[in-house]
């Protein structure tokens, strides 16, 4: 079947609840056997790690359930399991995979949130973390070392959008016995397939573009079956699990995230090349531009593109910015992304092993709004930059 089908039908058993299309909310802790037999039953099926076995609120209802066998099948994983954010579902992988005396690599390009657990949790218990440039490819097997166990890529990264070359990435990891662990948000289970490139772990903040509707917090691991057994105890041993509701929206949201993503991948395109041709912009940081330094790559490993990208502005004082930035009435500030509003939010990313200019960066998502409306919006800020700038010279 065509992937916007299977978008439509994974993870759906409504013969399974009275033919209901929606699998229903299970909102329990405890669940409740009727016999001895029927309780011992219910613990083999899941000692036998039976997909859909329900023993416990905290190990999954049938609302889960469903969630992860679609993010699994859409993903192209072996199993998936989900948490109540997206960076929960990052530190558990990352704590099932890493030990004390480990070293991981990690790229200068990530969600800055997981470079912090690294270095500053992890970091205590002995996890040795080196940062590396997005950009390195096959080149990153000099940085590897005999205890790296664990190579961190975020492609595109979701502030500054380098795109990595993870196919690379990954077979120097593999060669030298290390996991490959990918944050594939930006380019969710319909852009990027993560485990036909390589990966081992694809972590995704389903707040985003799953939900789509900026109204639930979730966090969903897909991983291989040869670390399916790590990842799995992990989640246990740390109590992770993920509100039925959130899940039923994050559910409801899949089915239409074929449709949304196109709109946002459309208009997202219309605006950043109207950007480009702007006269205060420097450059525009869009992967499905061909102007983008990793749009060859892009081009060969994703499938299309999301609303996200960043905007580099020629030189200004804050306060232009700020002028800028409060004149627009269509986007909203604030962060995440993912959801049917436009947003811009200012931003200096944190870098270690990659330098950065420092100059004036706003990122942007473009949501479902007419792409004109948006354009004519921009235009309004531009103004106010503009005469912030006028009133500066002449002051």
């Amino acid at each position: 079947m065509k992937e916007n089908t299977r978008l439509v039908l994974a993870g759906r058993h409504p013969e399974q609840f009275a033919g209901v299309v929606n699998t229903p909310v299970f909102r329990g802790s405890t669940i409740l056997s009727r016999t001895m037999a029927e309780w011992e039953d219910r613990k083999k099926r899941r000692s036998r790690d039976e997909h859909g076995a329900t023993t416990y609120g905290r190990f999954g209802t049938p609302t889960h359930h469903a969630l992860q066998e679609a993010l699994a099948e859409l993903e192209g994983g072996h199993r998936s399991l989900l948490f109540p954010s997206g960076l929960a579902a990052g530190i558990t992988a990352l704590t099932a995979l890493l030990k004390a005396g480990d070293h991981v690599l990690m790229t200068d390009s990530a969600y800055s949130p997981t470079r912090t657990f690294l270095l500053r949790v992890l970091g205590r218990f002995g996890v040795e973390t080196t940062i590396y440039d997005p950009t390195i490819g096959a080149g990153i097997e000099a940085l590897m070392q005999p205890n790296t166990r664990v190579v961190y890529v975020e492609s595109p990264g979701s502030e500054t959008f380098e795109i990595q070359d993870v196919p690379a990435i990954a077979a120097v990891a593999h060669k030298h016995g290390a996991r490959v662990v990918m944050d594939n948000t930006w380019g969710t289970p319909l852009f990027f397939k993560p485990f036909a490139h390589g990966v081992d772990v694809s972590i995704q903040a389903a707040t985003k573009y799953i939900v789509g509707h900026s109204d639930a917090m979730l966090g969903v691991v897909t991983c291989n079956e040869e670390v399916w057994p790590q990842i799995k105890a992990t989640s246990q041993d740390l109590g992770q699990t993920a509100g039925p509701d959130d899940v039923y929206l994050a559910l409801r949201g899949l089915r239409t995230m074929a449709v949304r993503l196109k709109q946002h991948q459309a208009a997202g395109l219309q605006v950043a090349q109207w950007l480009q041709q702007r006269p205060e912009v420097e450059s525009v940081l869009h992967p499905a531009l061909p102007s983008h330094p990793g749009h060859t790559l892009w081009k060969r490993d994703f499938t299309g593109a999301c609303g996200l990208f960043a905007v580099i502005l020629k030189p200004c004082s804050r306060a232009a910015l700020e002028a800028m930035v409060d004149e627009l009435a269509l986007f909203g500030i604030g962060v995440s992304w993912g959801g049917y509003e436009s947003l811009v939010i200012p931003f200096t990313p944190e870098r270690t092993a990659s330098p950065w200019a420092g100059a004036p960066a706003l990122r942007l998502h473009i949501g479902l709004e007419d792409p004109e409306d948006l354009i004519a919006d921009l235009e309004r800020g531009f103004a106010a930059l503009s005469q912030t700038q006028a009133k500066e010279s002449a002051a």
